[in-house]
């Protein structure tokens, strides 16, 4: 039986790892050809693994929750005999040909014996053998007595009383020298970090430009989760100079003593503490309101035991406090305690890092959309028919995203650190619900290179193989732009949270039909008007409210001034 090993195959450019999240086939299971394997799971999508070849499953070499980096080998297969250890066939014999012989019938006479010389033998007369040299006696050695040397006695050296040390001056500067990462030499600049590495990095208290520091073992010096725990394994500890303490007058002593004395709380009456006869106290202390004269009165004799209050004062500073617990949740009888999946935990680190990250500013706008509902109504029959795709309101809200952005380029940016990166290209992400409940965003590429009809087909693809699990890791990165169709659950407006490393994001809300003012060559008139609503969420760190004010208007102008006689 020959023995096959499953490598994890490559799911993108940028993914150098995967977790395990369930095996589908257990040891001793057949496996056909392209048949699932297992279900991993990258910072980006969830994904199958399946066979390229058909045999039994023989060991698992990784464990569910287990990192593998992409190109290791996750399983042992064993092939079956016939296709794959199936023996060599033997070739045929070859026919050997043997020419005719033209000799003569008689035998050939045998020839004459050569002579062979034989070198006389020489095994019967063995050399002499010498006599063994045996050596002489060497003398016998005798050593002479050793005589212990005389040790004098130990005298210990004079004490030297050292010079008071001078106080550690703050060397400047050092607070700038403490900022700079000390681990590797070379910066990585406008390197990719997803969104796990960066949600341990705000964990660890690790910025970005420490961050730029780390060297990673990814594709194209990615930084990996990997890279990202070793170096916070072995994070050199910062320097920090301690305030020199200040010099204290030194009353003369009468006898070393160690004595701590607790904090105590006042909270009743305390019998007055031990004063030996030789240095009274001269005044008790009484109450709490009187601890601000005694700190300013100078200590009477050093070898008396101040009172208790006093010695509260001038014992060694009070330990920090330590960090509060956080409240035990009360969780009753009735309860359910439900673990989140690992999709759900990437999300809530991205969620929380990106309202870490962004400082958030909603902006909202209300369209009318009557003309490009009614359009719509009337072309979506004909364009199923001819396209085999329904025609959604989604592609047409992209449509009139990307002409925003042609006109408004800033707001299709994203920040490295104190840089505004502005693209190239507009790759829209499109926010989608998953059956399990929870969320993904798969991205058109160059949406403004595609037609209206190209944006629809794009749409349905994503979204179907979305909802199936079989996106790929390249359909969920490099986006620039992101809308979310919170109209679809009935909502008719929301606040989105800003996809890192993004800095906007568009939620359009439910189509209603509203009474609304209507300008007519008569005059104003009350009408029934199909109207939404458009929130957008930006980074105010780069994308100021006229900006964001204007990005949001213009998208509803668009939508507003629909070409009823449009073809598509």
């Amino acid at each position: 039986m020959a023995k096959y090993q499953l490598l994890l195959p490559k799911m993108g450019e940028s993914v150098a790892e995967a977790t395990v999240i369930k095996w589908t086939k257990a040891p001793g299971d057949y496996i056909e050809i392209d048949e699932a394997v297992m279900e991993i799971a990258t910072d980006k999508v969830d994904s199958e693994v399946p066979s390229p070849v058909a045999g039994k499953l023989i060991e698992q070499l990784y464990k569910e929750n287990d990192v593998v980096q992409v190109g290791a080998p996750i399983a042992i297969i064993e092939t079956e005999p016939d296709k794959a250890e199936a023996p060599a066939p033997t070739p045929p014999p070859v026919a050997t040909y043997t020419p005719p012989s033209f000799a003569p019938a008689t035998p050939t006479p045998a020839p004459p014996p050569v002579a062979t010389y034989t070198p006389p033998s020489f095994a019967n007369t063995p050399p002499p053998t010498p006599a063994p040299i045996v050596p002489p006696p060497a003398p016998e050695y005798v050593a002479p007595p050793i005589q212990a040397p005389v040790v004098p006695p130990y005298t210990p050296p004079p004490v030297v009383e050292q010079p008071p040390v001078p106080p550690v001056q703050d060397i400047p500067g050092i607070s700038q020298l403490q900022q700079r990462p000390a681990y590797g030499s070379v910066k990585f600049d406008n390197r990719f970090y997803s969104p796990l590495v960066k949600s341990i990095a705000v964990q660890e208290g690790i910025s970005n430009d420490e961050l730029d520091y780390i060297p990673g073992t990814g594709a194209d010096g990615r930084l990996t989760k990997d890279d990202l725990l070793d170096y916070i394994k072995n994070r050199p500890a910062k320097v920090e100079v301690a305030p020199a303490p200040q010099p204290e007058p030194v009353a003369p002593v009468a006898e070393p003593q160690k004595h701590e004395e607790p904090a105590i709380t006042y909270t009743a009456a305390i019998p007055p503490p031990y004063t030996p006869p030789p240095a009274p106290v001269e005044e008790p202390v009484a109450a709490v309101a009187e601890e601000a004269e005694v700190e300013d009165e100078p200590v009477a004799e050093a070898s008396a035991p101040e009172p208790v209050a006093e010695a509260s004062k001038t014992a060694p500073a009070p330990e920090a406090p330590k960090a509060t617990p956080k409240p035990a949740t009360s969780v009753s009888g009735g309860d359910e305690i439900i673990e989140m999946d690992r999709m759900r935990r990437l999300i809530a680190d991205h969620m929380v890092y990106s309202k870490h990250t962004s400082p958030h500013v909603t902006s909202f706008v209300e369209a009318d959309v009557t003309d490009l509902v009614n359009w719509r109504e009337a072309v979506k029959g004909p364009f199923e028919k001819r396209e085999g795709q329904k025609l959604t309101f989604t592609p047409i809200f992209i449509e009139a995203v990307i002409k925003a952005i042609i006109e408004l380029p800033m707001i299709n940016v994203s920040v490295s650190g104190t840089q505004i990166i502005k693209k190239k290209n507009i790759n829209i992400s499109m926010a989608t619900a998953l059956p399990n409940g929870n969320l993904i965003v798969p991205v058109i590429k160059k949406a403004d290179d595609l037609s209206l009809t190209g944006i629809a087909k794009a749409v349905n693809d994503l979204a179907h193989r979305a909802r199936i699990g079989k996106l790929l890791p390249d359909d969920v990165k490099d986006g620039t732009f992101t809308i979310t169709n919170v109209g679809s659950f009935g909502n008719v407006m929301g606040t989105p949270i800003i996809n890192q490393p993004q800095v906007a994001i568009l939620a359009v809300g439910a189509i209603k039909k509203k009474p609304a003012v209507v300008e007519t060559p008569q005059g104003d008139a009350i009408g029934i008007r199909h109207m939404m609503f458009l929130s957008l969420s930006y980074d105010h760190r780069v994308v100021d409210g006229a900006l964001g004010g204007t990005f949001v208007r213009k998208v509803a102008d668009y939508l507003e001034n629909w070409d009823v006689s449009r073809n598509i």
